[in-house]
């Protein structure tokens, strides 16, 4: 079995992250540029780094298939380990059909004859298909095809990069919009920036594919952390200089800023059409990345005996093949529907799963010192905690932030805290006797 190391562990990292700054307009139209580089600047320092550090050392001490779900089981028991598992992948039923319908609309752009009407779910379905195939070759072929994909996808940005600074060059004394007020909600370009910063834990799901796991994941995340950062960072201010207007920024307006840098003529759309077909590889990669991630998780609670033992089956790749399978099923049975502001349901249904890692890591510390710890949060016990404060504290305030929020499921409208309260309670119902039929096949560390 080939096992991933560091640089497709970073591309593999990166998709399931985030894929480009293809997401954050939204952010750039409520805040403005100036606000939103704030936010993209102050995010990573109190949300992903110190997540990056949880994941760093846990993914070291504990390098198993299945990650999150594993720790969370080894430091605060088989209900709590249930819970973080459950909530990852009901997120998962709503959040993946989200990428092969982005490919669709961006691939729209391009040729809308080829994605009207029954033809975008054939589209869809297609790439559901292209992925699982893939992700049956293992996480190696994932991996290295990732590290292409984001080439591809970045090019264009970095063209968009380098023609900004070149307008500041050339026309030291033109209108930016750094600071252009926006009459938007700086709540709203929050979340979406948060949205945009999550799924570091993601990763360590795939550790038994992983090379040398226990020296690469830290590294691995934090580099990620840093990549992603840089991308969304420089994306912003090269449009802001340029003068690209942040009033009405929105989804896609990605496409418009490249065709406004581009100067006009077929140079001009011929760039914006190489921003759009980053967005449709985008959607294929997120979509390729978080399946090697998710389809683990099964896996691992199958070879505990939660789940039915065919979920546990190997092939000689490495890959849990009937798992990838069901996983991709589940997600194409719900890739017609209709899913719309899923933001705050995502973050909602992360930041608890967040919040119970991190509870596992000052747990694991307390319960079990000796632990063999190849990377650790410096500062001791008082460390792991200091390091939690900050990310559970914005979970806890996405939580308040949401309780005026709905999401669309389809033509029903759902507060967001209802249904998260609901995916919750139907965890904790399911669990009982799950582990009531198996528990002679459980065996809990």
């Amino acid at each position: 079995m080939r096992r991933l190391r560091l640089l497709p562990l970073i591309a593999a990292t990166y998709f399931m992250v985030s894929g480009g700054p293809y997401g954050i307009e939204d952010a750039i139209g409520q805040a403005g540029y100036a606000k939103t580089l704030l936010l993209l600047i102050l995010v990573p320092l109190f949300w992903s780094f110190p997540t990056a550090l949880m994941v760093g050392e846990l993914a070291s001490a504990l390098p198993e298939e299945g990650g999150f779900y594993v720790w969370v089981k080894r430091g605060l028991g088989p209900f709590w380990g249930f819970q973080e598992a459950w909530l990852s992948l009901a997120a998962s039923v709503f959040d993946m059909a989200l990428y092969p319908a982005l490919a669709v609309s961006y691939l729209g752009q391009i040729a809308p004859a080829l994605t009207i009407g029954h033809r975008g779910v054939v589209w869809s379905l297609g790439i559901i298909v292209l992925c699982a195939v893939w992700n049956l070759q293992g996480a190696w072929s994932v991996g290295r095809g990732l590290e292409w994909f984001s080439v591809l996808l970045l090019l264009p940005f970095l063209a968009m990069i380098v023609l900004g600074v070149l307008h500041v060059f050339i026309h030291p004394h033109a209108a930016h919009e750094f600071s252009t007020p926006v009459a938007g909600n700086v709540r709203t370009a929050l979340l979406v920036i948060l949205w945009n910063y999550m799924g570091w834990d993601n990763a360590s799901t795939i550790a038994r594919e992983v090379d040398n796991p226990q020296r690469i994941y830290a590294p691995a995340v934090l580099a990620t952390v840093l990549l992603v950062a840089a991308t969304y960072l420089a994306s912003v201010a090269a449009v802001a200089t340029a003068g690209v207007p942040a009033v009405h920024f929105a989804t896609g307006d990605w496409v418009a800023a490249a065709r406004l840098l581009g100067g006009g003529g077929m140079g001009s759309r011929l760039f914006g059409d190489a921003v759009v077909l980053g967005g449709a590889l985008t959607g294929i990669a997120m979509f390729n990345a978080l399946t090697l991630s998710y389809a683990r998780v099964p896996a691992a609670m199958a070879k505990d005996g939660l789940l039915p033992k065919i979920l546990a089956k190997h092939s000689k790749r490495g890959v849990p093949f009937v798992a990838v399978l069901v996983c991709c099923l589940a997600w194409a049975s719900v890739s017609g529907f209709n899913f719309d502001r899923l933001i705050e349901l995502d973050i909602l249904l992360y930041g608890l799963s967040l919040v119970l890692e991190f509870a596992a890591l000052i747990a694991l510390r307390i319960r079990q010192p000796q632990l063999p710890r190849p990377y650790r949060i410096p500062g001791g016990l008082a460390g792991a905690v200091v390091v939690s404060v900050a990310p559970v504290a914005i979970a806890g305030w996405a939580l308040i932030a949401a309780r005026d929020e709905q999401i669309s499921l389809g033509v029903h409208k759902v507060p967001v805290l209802v249904f998260g309260a609901i995916v919750f309670v139907v965890g904790t119902a399911v669990y009982w006797p799950v582990r009531s039929r198996f528990k002679r096949a459980v065996t809990w560390q």
